[in-house]
């Protein structure tokens, strides 16, 4: 063989490991919808969009959606899914309960929905979902981590900071405690503006965190080693603010 053929082989090898070693871009199922505000306050009989759910790290054995609509996660692999577009302003309306004491899992925000190095989780702003009993499961040097660990903390991750309205460190711990044990459904209304997070868990606003460097991104459902169900996702989508390129995640295809 002639160099020419043999350099293209080996370029058409390194290509097809590649593509194998690259994280997968699928759309999995729609779950979820979402609406503009002012189809919203206008009361016209439209129809909500579905949300497409796009898969990053996972595989399809991760998620399995019900016929009632509920979304079951196992939480293995550790990794996530992202939503099909991104999102700037909006209302979330998220349900969910876990199955196993001290499971670990949530919701990314303003999320560039991409691994950071050798971490399996994308950058963004973390909205925590941990069942109670985690606090009773870690215990560090024999004593008990605070409950503020599990009651809707919010965080920025992977290169994000924000600004904490409770501080606990870098991350807002709720002033109050609202979380459900396992087996319960627990909610979640998540208002984010213009860098801004304001969450209420089980109907009481409690926590929040501002001046978010990056503010414009993909929603993200994260598997992290304990299954955990999803319900009744909205998207509630506001109006647009003055957010700069720096402030935005990349597109993804």
């Amino acid at each position: 063989m002639n160099r020419s053929f043999n350099k293209g082989l080996l370029v058409l090898f390194v290509l097809l490991m590649s593509s194998k070693l690259s994280f997968s871009q699928e759309t999995l199922f729609e779950f979820g919808t979402s609406r503009s505000m002012e189809a919203v306050l206008s009361g016209a009989k439209v129809k909500d969009t579905p949300l497409k759910w796009v898969n990053v790290n996972t595989t399809k054995e991760t998620w399995k959606l019900m016929k009632d609509g509920t979304l079951s996660n196992t939480g293995l692999p550790i990794g996530v899914i992202r939503s099909a577009k991104q999102y700037e302003n909006f209302i979330l309306h998220v349900e969910w309960k876990h199955m196993e004491a001290g499971g670990n899992s949530g919701v990314f925000a303003w999320s560039g929905a991409k691994p950071v190095g050798t971490n399996p989780l994308p950058d963004g702003v973390e909205i925590q979902m941990l069942d109670l009993e985690w606090v009773d499961l870690n215990l560090r040097n024999g004593v008990r981590p605070p409950i503020a660990y599990v009651h809707g903390e919010l965080f920025g991750v992977q290169g994000v900071s924000t600004v904490a309205d409770n501080p606990r460190g870098d991350r807002s711990k709720s002033i109050e405690n609202r979380v459900k044990g396992k087996g319960e459904w627990n909610t979640y209304d998540v208002v984010c503006v213009d860098g801004v997070i304001k969450l209420s868990v089980n109907g009481k606003f409690v926590n929040g965190i501002s001046k978010s460097s990056q503010k414009k991104g993909y929603l993200c459902l994260e598997s992290e080693g304990a299954q955990i169900f999803y319900r009744n996702l909205k998207v509630i989508e506001l109006a647009p603010g003055v957010t700069s390129a720096a402030e935005t995640a990349a597109l993804l295809p």
